[in-house]
């Protein structure tokens, strides 16, 4: 029988480490195959690297927790007394000298609580080696992300054909929202974007309520369905009826750098080199100064996650890892253009999960 543990045992084993602790998250929603969310009530589970697992957790949430079929010693405790004693217990049937932690999502109080249980105990950032258990997406893990990124290019299509001159940025945001979910959105990956003119230079704006679109100004959508428990990412700049020649050029200056990082992406590159082949076309341009971000990032169960897509990155690219290739240019006292994908590595080359239209186009 297949040890569902093993992918974390070996990544402890790496390490050196005792045994892997992991809470909600993404990692924990890959192992178990449902979601639970963090909240003040800490919830652990604890994977050596030999022997059965054993789990903190709230007692309330033990009816919704035995249904992950959890095969390892569970502590629970109640508000009333507090989880320093579940701590206390876990530490004792489990005696370890060192755990590794995921090292963006542990919170400092249950760091604190396994210090106080075991004294000397090493507790170790293991981020990156459990992270790489995710790098390569499961076949449902894809035909999840296929179907949000489907659910995701029927919003955008039918939200942008509602666009107007004189809708507010928080308008064309709210039609985006109930197309995502009259097509099938669980969730959003994240809070969508939805920027017009001088807000679409800030590359994680937030829409105006008092802002109403003009012709000419740059409409800048980025956005992602939740589905299936992994994200869609894509971006997409409109011009409202009009632009003039600089900004048509400044936007297929970011179309040749997205087509760029697309022809760089294949099985054996790195990411480094993906970046490079983007950024270059950038740095060339007329517009180089307006660069500010990486080209991408891992996409997953997170919406950021490994394998990042920059400079320095030497990490080699394998069938299964899906990254974004999102090449932008901002101008603070102008416009922002962005153009983002969604990459599957093949094995032969890459596939563009996204085929949304990237042609210049104009709304309204």
């Amino acid at each position: 029988m297949t040890d569902r543990y093993e992918p974390f045992r070996v990544a402890a084993r790496q390490a050196s480490l005792d045994a892997i602790a992991l809470v909600p998250g993404a990692n924990f929603s890959r192992l178990f195959g449902t979601e639970f969310h963090q909240n003040e009530r800490p919830l652990v589970v604890v994977i050596p690297v030999s022997g059965q697992p054993a789990a903190i957790v709230p007692n309330l949430e033990l009816g919704s927790f035995e249904q992950l079929g959890f095969d390892g010693e569970v502590f629970d405790w109640r508000d009333q007394q507090g989880y320093q004693p579940a701590f206390d217990q876990l530490t004792k049937h489990l005696p370890l000298d060192s755990i590794g932690v995921e090292g963006q999502v542990m919170r400092v109080f249950v760091d604190q609580a396994f210090r106080q249980a075991s004294p000397g105990l090493v507790i170790q950032d293991a981020q990156n080696a459990i992270a790489a258990i995710r790098l390569h997406k499961s076949d449902d893990e894809l035909n999840a992300m296929r179907h949000a990124v489907a659910i995701s290019e029927k919003a955008l299509a039918n939200t942008i054909d509602a666009v107007k001159v004189g809708m507010s940025e928080r308008a064309i945001e709210n039609v985006l929202v109930q197309n995502l979910f009259a097509h099938g959105a669980e969730d959003f990956a994240f809070s969508p974007i939805v920027a017009a003119a001088q807000n679409s230079a800030q590359p994680h704006a937030h829409s105006r309520e008092d802002y109403h679109i003009a012709a000419g100004d740059s409409l800048l959508i980025d956005f992602g369905a939740r589905a299936g428990g992994v994200c869609a990412d894509i971006t997409r700049t409109f011009f409202v009826q009009h632009c003039t020649d600089e900004r048509a050029d400044i936007y297929n200056t970011v179309l040749i750098a997205n087509l760029a990082g697309h022809k760089a992406s294949r099985p054996g590159a790195t990411a480094h080199d993906v970046d490079d082949a983007t950024t270059s076309v950038l740095e060339s341009s007329a517009y180089g100064a307006r660069i500010r971000h990486k080209t991408g990032h891992g996409l997953g169960r997170d919406i950021h996650e490994d394998p990042y897509i920059m400079r320095g990155n030497h990490q080699v690219l394998e069938p299964g890892m899906v990254f974004t290739i999102e090449p932008g240019l901002y101008d603070l006292d102008d416009i922002g253009v962005r153009i983002e994908d969604d990459v599957l590595i093949t094995d032969s080359g890459s596939q563009s999960l996204t085929t949304f239209d990237k042609s210049l186009t104009f709304v309204g």
